[in-house]
């Protein structure tokens, strides 16, 4: 989920149903590239012409966690929970050729509409299988057999909020039993200040993984402004000094967490446990200003 709207789209090219619930606009400045919005809500950024650009902040951190998850053009096994517009899933087929990836889709029109207007190109076989399949992440996720992916990316929205039973630590340890002994886990956080959502969500993480990193910009680090936390975890350590230079090159440098810097981050907040579950915060509306 984007937590601002992108100027200069254009309007919409398909939509489904008539109420406009599902949208896709044509970005003016990038053409070839295309927004989809849920409820007049950003879900995804996709360039068809080229899928190597990530237009979004918090996909570019995701790109960066995927890039480094293994030598480069390794292929991978990739599950990712909300398909969204398969923008991270192209991402993977064209710098990682071969890999197996898996997308679940909550919402049937949203899958539909983006199999019609914004198929992925069958013309390379080589580039690895992307499969959508409709359902409940959660549910989806605990049928999957254990250590079958590499990487678990997690960034489901109900428009602007991710569902409660998605937020959990029972969720992140059903994450954590699909990933290979060296596998990735990476959720998109949307928060703002104070900022007590996400420090649940990164505490549920840390309860489950032994290495666990947080990415944002400064600003929504320091609870000035709403934005997307991309919290990861792993048994084994990160690159954390590759990640710092990739964050510090990006158009909107981030700022990386671990160590003792995550330690304090989290201090004092309780993992989020199915029990006490809450959908995440929603946007506020001068993000839409």
């Amino acid at each position: 989920m984007a937590t601002q709207p992108r100027d200069g789209s254009a309007p919409s090219a398909d939509q489904q149903p008539a109420d406009g619930r599902v949208e896709l606009l044509a970005d003016l400045d990038r053409p070839g590239s295309w927004m989809l919005l849920v409820d007049g809500i950003s879900q995804s950024h996709v360039d068809l012409d080229d899928p190597r650009h990530l237009d979004l902040e918090y996909m570019q951190r995701l790109g960066h966690l995927i890039d480094l998850a293994a030598p480069a053009g390794t292929p991978l096994r990739v599950l990712h929970l909300g398909a969204g517009a398969l923008t991270l899933a192209r991402y993977v087929a064209a710098t990682r050729p071969g890999s197996q990836q898996l997308a679940v889709e909550a919402d049937a029109e949203v899958a539909r509409l983006v199999r019609r207007r914004l198929p992925v190109s069958r013309a390379k076989p080589a580039a690895g299988r992307i499969g959508v399949r409709l359902g409940d992440a959660r549910a989806v996720l605990e049928r999957l057999p254990a250590g079958s992916f590499d990487v678990v990316v997690a960034d489901v929205f109900a428009g602007d909020r991710t569902p409660a039973h998605l937020t959990s630590v029972e969720f992140t340890r059903a994450a954590a039993g699909v990933l290979a002994p060296t596998g990735v886990y990476a959720v998109n956080v949307g928060d703002g200040p104070p900022l007590a959502h996400a420090r649940g969500r990164a505490a549920a993480v840390h309860a489950v993984f032994p290495h666990v990193c947080v990415m944002a910009e400064p600003a929504v680090l320091r609870g000035r402004r709403f934005g997307n936390l991309v919290v990861a975890g792993s048994r084994q350590e990160f690159p954390l000094a590759g990640l710092t230079r990739r964050l510090a090159a990006d158009p909107f440098p981030a700022r990386l967490l671990a160590g003792g810097e995550l330690g304090r981050f989290i201090a004092g907040a309780a993992p989020i446990v199915d029990a006490q579950a809450e959908p995440s915060p929603p946007m506020p509306p001068e993000v839409f200003a």
